[in-house]
């Protein structure tokens, strides 16, 4: 049996594949282009990928068996033909959920803590020519008592939820499929949600219901000093719109996914003037060690049950 990954570089050199080599033989390839890929994968039973593109041509032209997906999502795989032609699809759910609420709280606390402005305040040596002690030249609050509002309450947002109130935050949520109705907090109205929380995390789908959710006619009515957060997907949030808005006001937004991947040239989230209003990080809040070496461990897991 042939095994072969298309883009390993999506999971880190630090982590280990050996393992899978008492299923048979394994090919790995850091990367792979749309051109090369049906070369890479003809002769393969299983084929392992995170974003590579498995479509009709190349599930027709080839001798795949198993397509594991190195991640939830899986809108890089023509599911409607493996159905029809028996090829099995599996991904891996519920694997990152630790590592996307802890960036999550990373970048909430970096704005409020105003962390990047007194380090470095010690680092340019301001502190050693300081009169006193301290330096409260930048207030920060605390999360105690702060309104968090967040959009899409699933598996992710919910963890968020309970970290916030252990905080003594007060938290609402907004569904974004309109289905969704959890007593232990208050819905509201996206509107509402918006203009009444100091802090906003993303933890949705893209959709047709959410893309380009988050807009020129709703950013204006986030609070100043107000804080969004985007942990879901690019495209939930009109990116020109937000750019405009972060340098007409003080508002902050942690943002770890845009709508083209890796960021464009282009992308108006790179001209923001108020660089300190913003903190963009690549896509990364999936990938702790332990979230992708649990990635891993539930690839393997889904096809040493196709193979026994």
């Amino acid at each position: 049996m042939k095994i072969v990954f298309l883009d390993t570089s999506t999971l880190g050199s630090d982590i280990s594949l050996d393992k899978f080599s008492e299923f048979g033989e394994v090919v790995t390839y850091e990367v792979t282009a749309p051109d090369q890929t049906l070369q890479r994968v003809k002769d393969a039973h299983i084929v392992v990928t995170n974003k590579v593109v498995i479509d009709k041509e190349i599930m027709e032209q080839s001798a795949i068996k198993l397509i594991c997906i190195a991640a939830t999502g899986m809108n890089n795989v023509d599911l409607e033909y493996a159905k029809k032609t028996g090829v099995e699809v599996k991904n891996v759910a519920g694997y990152s959920t630790a590592s996307v609420v802890q960036l999550t709280f990373a970048f909430a606390l970096h704005f409020v803590q105003k962390i990047s402005f007194y380090d470095t305040y010690v680092k340019e040596k301001n502190w050693e020519r300081s009169p006193i002690f301290t330096n409260l030249d930048m207030p920060f609050y605390e999360l105690e008592n702060k309104t968090w509002g967040i959009i899409g309450l699933g598996t992710i947002g919910k963890k968020v939820a309970n970290i916030a109130e252990a905080f003594g935050c007060n938290v609402n949520y907004y569904s974004t499929s309109g289905a969704n109705y959890n007593t232990n907090y208050n819905s509201l109205s996206l509107e509402e949600l918006l203009s009444t929380s100091d802090i906003i995390s993303i933890h949705s789908p893209l959709n047709d219901t959410t893309y380009n959710m988050i807009n020129k006619t709703n950013l204006k009515l986030i609070k100043e000093g107000g804080i969004l957060l985007n942990l879901g997907r690019g495209g939930i949030i009109n990116e020109q719109d937000l750019a405009n808005e972060i340098d007409s006001r003080e508002i902050y937004c942690g943002i770890d996914v845009v709508s083209k991947e890796p960021i464009e040239v282009q992308n108006p989230l790179n001209y923001i003037q108020h660089k300190e209003r913003i903190v963009i990080t690549p896509h990364i809040a999936w990938a702790s060690i332990e979230s992708r070496n649990r990635l891993v461990d539930g690839i393997y897991n889904n096809i040493k049950k196709y193979v026994s």
